[in-house]
């Protein structure tokens, strides 16, 4: 499909897009009405939720279709049932164990670590004693700042091992927050972490995690798959598979085309170098050209055009360009065994019952 004009691929995968000249513009409180009226009936303070996700979507010039403010919906249900700071159960003890983990992997102590959480806080209990009573996100996250900020050479011992890395009612990533946040359009005290805890910051940030980035999807199903394994992951799962078919290696459909933080090469580069000979492209440049996988530009480079080119030959037919990515959910919030597949149907199935309404 990419020799259709991006504008009709949004409006046909439900996704970004610029406002046609025949579609008027809403005014704010047709924004908030459009959203009031597709919220499931189960969400309280409509009103609220409404006024945030309209104020999201005209900060951040988004087209307020029923398919955009559906998929936004949808997530939000299936990730907190539309409950801005989600109680977790056993939250204590998961995030105990996940300190643990990141200090063993950090190489610090589990001595140090259990003396200092045995220190008694500033209302007379101790880190490990206030850390067993929270029960959301929002209050495990406050209580951690206040414990390296509290503790001699707290924020040395401890200030990377916060184990709240995902907030808010569409559980939305603070690092994906933190570098999107310069048209934040809300005055606020603390810090943007703490804001992704807020329905209107989590809503904020989330919303431009799912609808941020132009990507010419057939269906949204995929763009659901993106929101929980980065952005273009489906379209990069996809490379893979056509770069399977055609080298014969067996890769991992996770979306993941270079070895992030290392400079060894990994399986899909590997595979891709064995086509560099007959695609006449050295090492570096294949390389080069795989680092724009986190990108809309990837489609435009030879490697990606070339192997799907030799793989719709070998396959005789239009391989995918699309492909839910396989990726095992990796939490210590998650007890079951669950995929990046599963989560993009989950939300699926919610997005066709609000399109529905």
């Amino acid at each position: 499909m990419r020799w259709l004009p991006f504008g009709l691929l949004a409006l046909l995968a439900g996704c970004v897009g610029p406002r046609t000249a025949q579609e008027p513009a809403l005014t704010p409180q047709q924004v908030q009405a459009r959203v009031a009226a597709l919220l499931p009936a189960s969400a309280s303070d409509r009103q609220g939720w409404a006024r945030d996700i309209q104020t999201a979507f005209t900060t951040q010039k988004l087209d307020p279709s029923q398919s955009n403010i559906c998929a936004v919906l949808a997530v939000t249900e299936q990730e907190s049932t539309f409950t801005a700071d989600p109680k977790v159960p056993n939250l204590g003890r998961i995030a105990r164990e996940e300190i643990d983990r990141r200090a063993a992997r950090a190489f610090v102590p589990k001595l140090l670590v259990d003396a200092a959480l045995d220190t008694r806080s500033g209302n007379g209990k101790t880190w490990n004693q206030r850390l067993a009573t929270v029960r959301s996100e929002r209050e495990l996250s406050a209580l951690y700042d206040e414990l390296t900020g509290s503790l001699p050479l707290g924020k040395t011992l401890l200030g990377g091992f916060n184990p709240v890395r995902t907030g808010g009612p569409m559980q939305v990533s603070i690092a994906f927050a933190e570098e999107h946040a310069r048209d934040y359009p809300y005055a606020h005290d603390g810090s943007i972490r703490q804001e992704v805890f807020s329905r209107r910051g989590g809503m904020y940030f989330g919303i431009a995690h799912l609808l941020g980035y132009p990507a010419g999807y057939s269906q949204p199903l995929y763009r659901f798959a993106d929101f929980n394994a980065g952005w273009y992951a489906s379209r990069n799962a996809a490379f893979q598979s056509a770069l399977g078919k055609v080298t014969g290696v067996k890769l991992a459909l996770d979306g993941d085309l270079i070895a992030h933080g290392s400079i060894l090469s990994g399986s899909t580069e590997k595979a891709a170098r064995l086509l560099g000979e007959r695609f006449g492209m050295r090492n570096p440049t294949i390389r080069e050209q795989l680092e724009k996988g986190e990108g809309e530009g990837f489609e435009e480079t030879r490697l990606y055009q070339q192997v799907f080119a030799l793989a719709d030959k070998v396959a005789g037919e239009r391989v995918p360009r699309e492909v839910l990515p396989g990726i095992r959910l990796e939490s210590p919030k998650i007890t079951r065994q669950l995929t990046t597949a599963w989560f993009a149907k989950r939300v699926d199935e919610r997005y066709q019952r609000c399109m529905k309404r």
